[in-house]
């Protein structure tokens, strides 16, 4: 019996045991958790909790005035519009990050016809517009989880004015691509050369260009009608999916530009763009397309005004030459620019036997529209529509127009940009990828 006995308290000693860890049971014990264990009767520090944006989330309009400062991520939501009358000032050193989001859904920050953004930043505390899958924190000029690769992961910044603009139907306004044309904001062009849009410098806007339809996404930067009163210098573009910078007509003067890996074209020039880009650097990547793409007026209006490249260089990641696409009606100066090979587009018509007036007849003229001196470059290309498989097929460029662009142009040793500007403070310079 008393083996028996023994037997019996050995099992109740066992199942106290048991009943014990069971009743004792670690897991997370908050409600508010994720992983939240109702049968937990012990905490044991695993509780994983939703992570909860901090940011500031800016959608819809701006109507009165609006400071952003530098402790607080803003968070761009759709599209926000800065209206009429209102200025938006953004403080040195803030972030702000777009969400994702394709056609009417892409995010921007547009500033309307008679808005101004006011955004100074310093080479220490750079103003930086970014995505929000970007790690980059307060305080921080570079985040650790994006690279060059990533595009088209928000939209960008986009600037309206007053300045004249040559469209193609002949209106002195056009609606500016991305924004649907139901929506007025989206309107730029007018008379005021000395329109002022405000002030814009030492800004990193990086891993933009969402789509927004079929072959058409948000340029990094997109100046429209944008006038001369207007101060825009210090300014970088990475990654892009689209192209960096792209201006519309307008008047406005930009210097200490950057561009790196954009998706498309470096700088695009349209409209008769007739302002000056002084000290630009453009760094393809290995699947961009032109590193400068430039064309000129597109109607009968305002078709006077010429632009001014100076002082540039142009190249493709690694060493390799970039190009540039001189096209339509090019109409304006190059000087002291480093590029590749460059690309004179002569128009036809009447089945290829009579040249239009275009960028090659600007550049061979008895008075040339389009001028270019101290270049560097490897080779001139002048070439019809169908050698890009567009418009006319069949077309050939006779070795006597070929003749007469060699003859106006001749290559020398260029200086180009001055990139000590960009150290520092670009997201190009911190990557060493300059």
């Amino acid at each position: 019996m008393k083996t028996k006995k023994m037997k019996i308290g050995i099992a109740a000693m066992i199942a106290t045991i048991a009943l014990g860890t069971l009743s004792c049971k670690k897991g997370c014990t908050d409600p508010s958790a994720i992983n939240y264990d109702e049968k937990a009767k012990k905490e044991n520090s695993t509780c994983v909790y939703e992570q909860v944006s901090s940011n500031v989330k800016k959608s819809g309009s701006i109507s009165v005035d609006e400071t952003w400062t530098a402790d607080t991520i803003y968070e761009i939501v759709g599209k926000v519009v800065v209206r009429d009358g209102a200025t938006l000032t953004i403080e040195p050193g803030t972030i702000i990050k777009g969400q994702e989001g394709t056609g009417t859904l892409a995010s921007a920050l547009v500033i309307a016809q008679g808005a101004k953004l006011n955004a100074v930043g310093t080479p220490a505390q750079p103003i930086i517009f970014t995505s929000v899958l970007d790690n980059i924190a307060v305080g921080e000029m570079t985040g650790t989880n994006l690279s060059e690769v990533d595009k088209g992961l928000w939209g960008g910044v986009i600037v309206l004015g007053y300045a004249p603009i040559s469209a193609a139907d002949g209106d002195i306004l056009s609606q500016i691509e991305g924004i649907p044309v139901s929506s007025t904001y989206g309107a730029f062009g007018g008379s005021v050369v000395t329109d002022n849009s405000g002030m814009i410098s030492y800004v990193s806007i990086r891993h933009g260009g969402a789509l927004i339809g079929a072959g058409n996404e948000i340029n990094g930067l997109t100046l429209g009608g944008v006038g001369n009163g207007t101060m825009i210098s210090n300014i970088e573009i990475v990654s892009n999916l689209d192209d960096g910078i792209e201006f519309f007509g307008g008047t406005v003067n930009v210097s200490n530009i950057i561009v790196g890996f954009q998706g498309d074209d470096g700088i695009d020039i349209d409209m008769n763009y007739a302002g000056s880009i002084s000290n630009f650097l453009v760094i393809s990547g290995s699947t961009s397309d032109e590193a400068l793409e430039v064309d000129g007026p597109e109607g009968i209006t305002n078709t006077t005004g010429l632009f001014t490249l100076l002082n540039g260089t142009t190249y493709t990641y690694g060493g390799t030459e970039a190009t540039g696409d001189f096209k339509s009606k090019a109409q304006g100066t190059v000087t002291n620019v480093k590029i590749g090979l460059i690309k004179i587009r002569a128009s036809y018509q009447n089945n290829c036997v009579d040249p239009k007036t275009d960028a090659f007849t600007h550049l061979t003229g008895i008075s040339p529209l389009l001028s270019f001196s101290s270049m560097e470059f490897t080779g001139v290309n002048v070439y019809t529509t169908s050698q890009d498989n567009s418009g006319l097929n069949g077309c050939t460029v006779s070795s006597a127009d070929q003749t007469a662009a060699n003859n106006a142009m001749t290559t020398t040793t260029a200086s180009g940009a001055t990139l000590t500007v960009f150290n520092g403070w670009t997201w190009l310079s911190i990557q060493n990828k300059l």
